[in-house]
């Protein structure tokens, strides 16, 4: 997927960038209510957290681009046929899932301008509204409520905001409304083959044990609320934030949500990916181990994921996402 120039230093463009892009997250077909929802044939490439990681993101750029038309075959060969008034064959979409992109830590004069990198992601909704998938995680959502998050020591939503001050001076006001704009457009997951038994659920991560009696269960069938985004009390918070999954609560929600297996980030994983028994798997994206995984959505395959040692099998394909030297 090659992404056209953008002049990322115009508070004009920004402004309309994020804009644009909060309104193909609502108003993509595959959206419904707080969740995009797609379906076989197609290719899933599945990511974890970003944190602004440029190299990275390029490369899962590359994975979800179309494949290419195979080449023409040589005069001698009799050309295939389809039968007559057949349509033309496509290959199935790539699909992909983006999401905790902003806050790498790595200050610029003292800011985070990881900002450029969340516009990034806009620009690939905007040119794939129906395949790229933007899952809110709970970086971009500390941006917009709460407290914010500490790394390193680092303020991280001050530190950001400083730095979209930096590039846009008295204008940074209105690209910041912008892009809270975009974070609430954002879908808190995405399910595929949702009602089948292949059902697959991508998300930042999922509520965590301490606060599942005040979880509202039914936020995947809905539009998100203000509410949803209270800290520690609203749906969407309480989901993105979640840690520690047992296995008796990953069996629970599958059942209650129909989920065969679990796509998540926000955990560690230190090789790029690790599983969680009994359906699901952590995904990083963004450190030198980091990692996506690539799986056909006609064929969901079982659990568990080949350990990072032994790289791709039984129809799971991680991709390494470090340039090889």
């Amino acid at each position: 997927m090659s992404l056209p120039p953008v002049d990322l230093a115009s508070p004009d463009a920004v402004e309309r960038l994020f804009l644009d892009a909060a309104s193909a997250n609502f108003d993509a077909a595959c959206r419904n209510g707080s969740v995009d929802e797609i379906n076989a044939p197609g290719v899933l490439i599945a990511t974890g957290d970003l944190h602004d990681n440029p190299i990275h993101f390029a490369r899962v750029l590359e994975l979800a681009a179309p494949p290419e038309a195979p080449p023409e075959s040589p005069p001698e060969a009799p050309p295939e046929t389809s039968p007559p008034g057949a349509p033309p064959q496509e290959a199935p979409p790539t699909h992909v899932t983006l999401h905790e992109v902003i806050h790498s830590g790595r200050l610029i004069n003292g800011v985070d301008l990881s900002h450029r990198a969340l516009a990034r992601v806009a620009q690939a909704k905007l040119h794939a509204p129906e395949r790229v998938h933007t899952l809110l995680a709970n970086h971009e959502l500390s941006q917009i409520v709460g407290m914010g998050v500490v790394k390193d020591g680092v303020r991280m939503k001050d530190a950001f905001n400083e730095g979209v001050g930096y590039v846009f001076s008295e204008e940074a006001p209105r690209v910041l409304r912008a892009i809270e704009a975009f974070i609430r457009s954002m879908p808190l997951a995405l399910l595929c083959n949702r009602g089948g038994p292949d059902c697959v659920l991508c998300a930042h991560s999922l509520p965590g044990a301490d606060l599942l009696d005040r979880f509202d269960h039914t936020v995947l069938d809905r539009a998100l609320t203000e509410e949803d985004y209270t800290p520690r009390k609203g749906a969407a918070h309480i989901m993105v934030w979640g840690r520690g999954h047992p296995p008796e609560h990953l069996e629970a929600l599958a059942q209650r949500w129909g989920v065969r297996l679990f796509l998540l980030g926000h955990e560690k994983a230190e090789q790029g990916w690790r599983f969680v028994e009994p359906n699901a798997v952590v995904l990083n994206s963004d450190h030198e181990h980091g990692a996506a995984l690539e799986i056909d959505l006609g064929a969901v395959p079982e659990c568990p994921p080949p350990e990072p040692h032994e790289g791709s099998a039984r129809g799971w394909r991680f991709h390494r996402l470090t340039p090889s030297e």
